[in-house]
């Protein structure tokens, strides 16, 4: 599938098919049922409890939406990006079925509208109706979504003569009295989950501008802008619809008829027409929505006989394939009879993939992934697992039966993916099972390419010298975030295999377990033998691990100031031994600091502190960037700000300030830029010496060490705070490049 940057906006792509989704056939034909049987207070607490769903999954999908390129395939491209291709094609499978159903289901109604309005036709022309609306939408899809989006205005228009005509009409009957017996009325033979079945389906609808994801524009902004103006827009519509019509028809009324709102309208026709527009409109969203995910399915080759629908045409990849077939399922659905029971396992499937998609985003969020830099800033992990429990309540609340089936259906469908894409999950007690998850998933990353978003720090601390251990420890949790895995190492020099050294590991490794658990660090603890650092370095790098999960990188502290460390042999032997690290492809961290400058950044806010990054826009500056990041998810560093420092030529400061601040929103990473123009010591001292910590990229040049400066490491070290030198031995790639499918 070849595929262009897509040409819709916001307002065209994201809030048109989303909100004329949600105000349809609900709005005009049930809703002052819902009133009449319900009272305006139960209306208005069915109307709170839907937008909750909508409200936390619309934050969920937000947020997943603006840390990662979006592609073709809304809900399905986000949940299969997340929770890997036997949830994501499971639920693109059965989305792509309730997608293609609800077209019919939404032309049968419209047939039904028609029908109501000439009652002397016929009988049985609502599925030739139903047929012809559905033949010219499929005409409408296949054309491509601009057409569509164009067509979409006219209804929005039509549906917004409807509603102004209807208020105007309301205020001039509105009634206190009325209103105060609406309030609550008597109990009904619809209890409230009931009348939340027929109501819910109301606010299905803002997915469908996620559903376009493909051709929008910007995907990143537009989805999140789009669809919460398209739901807070719709919830206020709904909320002073219900409050409008308490106080205009008795409950008695209300329940037993369903073209209340054309009762109270100073021009009935014209909520005819909303009715109308309502319902084409739907079915529209719809027939653009499915061949969408259905496309995007058949692009990832998960099933492999639906290949043939991932073609697109034109420069938008219009899937006119997918839409053919999505008229067929159409047609099939409108011929097919009642509807009733179709549509309560179709909600069962939207509810399904909501709670799917609050789920996949609370794994990524929950999962310290240094990948997941949502730049939707309304949202936290909470909000995903309460949307979660709450799609499942509503579930269960609505209808058991239909939930079973639709779970069941979904469930199917992942077990066929999982035994022929990835290996099979068997549970177990408590520790085998959790031991079988580990294994299961070490053997499921081994057998997929390693991206460059799914990077993250693990890190082997050399811990040499008691005084300087804690100091390192507290770095290593600070650099990786909570993501990746942290091995503390502490070693006892002598001959590995002997007694004496084995029992002296068994003993410092209990320490050093000890003063990790006393610091609440997340990191493991490891004792070895070996004749000096140099050689227990060499082997450690190339054996820690297990499978596919292997050390990327070194953490060290610079050399002592004492025991004749900074000698010139010294130097030589340490850069022997950073050079052979690298080698080994391993990133080095070498820290250096001393107490009196760690008790300075204690003394020092977590608000007022600042994390310096000198860039020098090579893999160590980028690295450095993404460690700095990392330290920000910590509780210690999370209000720091991040200063990056760029050496530039006066001629060339302004333009490499706007390509650094291009590159920093490109990225996802908050910080702010200044432009040093070729500075010499005293320079950089002056800019980092108030800082908390310092990132400097380290030069590995043969044998010896240099910093990025050419000052010499230790001139540049003893005038600045907390030092972190940094030597990449790969490029670390900070933003997600996909290849095209």
């Amino acid at each position: 599938m070849s595929r262009t940057r897509g040409s819709l906006g916001t307002f065209g792509g994201v809030f048109t098919p989303s909100i004329l989704t949600i105000l349809g056939l609900i709005l005009f034909l049930r809703i002052g049922f819902v009133v009449g049987h319900g009272g305006v207070f139960e209306a208005l607490a069915i109307l709170a409890v839907a937008t909750a769903v909508s409200v936390l999954t619309s934050l969920s999908l937000s947020a997943t939406a603006t840390t990662r390129r979006v592609r073709g395939g809304g809900v399905y491209f986000l949940i299969s990006r997340s929770l890997g291709v036997s949830y994501g094609g499971a639920i693109g499978l059965v989305m792509f079925a309730a997608q293609a159903i609800s077209v019919g289901f939404y032309c049968v109604g419209f047939a039904e509208a028609v029908a109501n309005l000439t009652p002397r036709a016929p009988a049985g022309l609502g599925a030739p109706i139903a047929a012809v609306v559905a033949g010219a939408l499929l005409v409408v899809a296949y054309v491509g979504a601009d057409l569509a989006t164009r067509f979409q205005y006219v209804v929005m228009a039509i549906l917004g003569a409807a509603l102004a005509s209807f208020f105007v009409g309301a205020a001039q009957v509105f009634d206190a009295q009325t209103f105060a017996q609406n309030w609550s009325v008597p109990e009904s033979a619809f209890g409230f989950w009931v009348l939340f079945a027929i109501f819910f389906p109301a606010v299905t609808g803002f997915t469908q501008g996620v559903n376009m994801s493909g051709d929008l524009e910007n995907p990143a902004s537009s989805i999140p802008l789009g669809t919460f103006l398209a739901v807070g827009l719709s919830t206020a519509v709904y909320a002073v619809v219900i409050l409008v019509l308490g106080g205009v028809l008795p409950a008695a009324e209300l329940a037993a008829d369903t073209s209340a709102m054309k009762q109270a309208a100073t021009i009935s026709w014209l909520v005819d027409g909303g009715v109308l527009a309502a319902t084409l409109s739907s079915a529209l969203a719809s027939f653009l929505g499915a061949p969408r995910i259905l496309q995007a399915l058949a692009a990832d080759r998960i099933f492999p006989r639906l290949g043939f629908f991932a073609v697109g045409h034109g420069k938008s990849a219009n899937p006119r394939r997918a839409v053919v077939l999505t008229g067929v399922i159409a047609f099939a659905t409108i011929f097919a009879g009642s509807l009733n029971a179709i549509a309560a396992v179709v909600s069962m499937f939207f509810l399904i993939s909501y709670g799917l998609l609050n789920y996949a985003t609370y794994v990524e969020a929950t999962g310290a992934s240094p990948s997941f830099r949502p730049r939707f800033r309304f949202f936290h992990a909470r909000a995903s697992l309460a949307g979660t429990l709450l799609c499942a309540g509503v579930m269960v609340a609505i209808d058991p039966v239909a939930g079973v089936v639709a779970a069941a259906l979904i469930a199917a469908v992942y077990q066929y993916l999982n035994r022929t894409a990835v290996p099979v999950r068997w549970r177990d007690s408590r520790r085998a099972y959790r031991f079988r998850r580990v294994k299961l998933g070490l053997r499921e990353i081994a057998s997929e390419a390693e991206g460059p978003s799914d990077w993250q720090p693990h890190v082997l601390v050399f811990t040499e010298g008691l005084e300087r251990r804690a100091r390192v420890l507290r770095f290593a949790s600070w650099i990786t975030g909570g993501s990746g895995l942290v091995t503390a190492t502490s070693l006892v020099e002598g001959e590995g295999a002997s007694k004496q050294v084995l029992d002296r590991c068994e003993e410092i490794e209990a320490e050093l377990r000890e003063e990790i658990e006393e610091q609440e660090l997340d990191i493991y603890a490891l004792a070895v033998g070996a004749p000096d650092l140099r050689s227990a370095m060499t082997t450690l790098v190339q054996a820690w691990g297990v499978g596919p999960i292997r050390s990327n990188t070194v953490l060290l502290n610079w050399m002592a100031p004492n025991a004749g460390d900074a000698s010139a042999a010294a130097e030589l032997w340490y850069g022997r031994m950073v050079a052979g690290a690298v080698r080994l492809k391993q990133h080095v961290i070498v820290l250096d600091t001393d107490e009196s400058a760690w008790e300075r950044l204690a003394e020092i806010l977590p608000p007022a502190r600042r994390i310096d990054v000198w860039w020098f826009d090579d893999e160590s500056s980028r690295l450095a960037l993404l460690l700095a990041h990392l330290m920000t998810r910590t509780e210690e560093w999370e209000d720091a700000t991040i200063c990056v420092l760029a050496p530039a030529s006066d001629e060339a400061a302004k333009r490499s300030r706007s390509a650094l601040e291009r590159r920093l929103d490109e990225v996802r990473i908050d910080a702010v830029t200044e432009i040093v123009p070729e500075p010499q010591i005293g320079d950089v001292v002056e800019h980092s010496r108030d800082a908390a910590l310092v990132f400097v990229p380290l030069r590995v040049e043969g044998m010896r060490l240099a910093d990025a400066f050419g000052f010499g490491i230790e001139v540049l070290l003893e005038p600045l705070p907390i030092v972190a030198l940094i030597a990449a031995s790969q490029d670390v790639q900070l933003s997600e490049r996909e290849p095209a499918a």
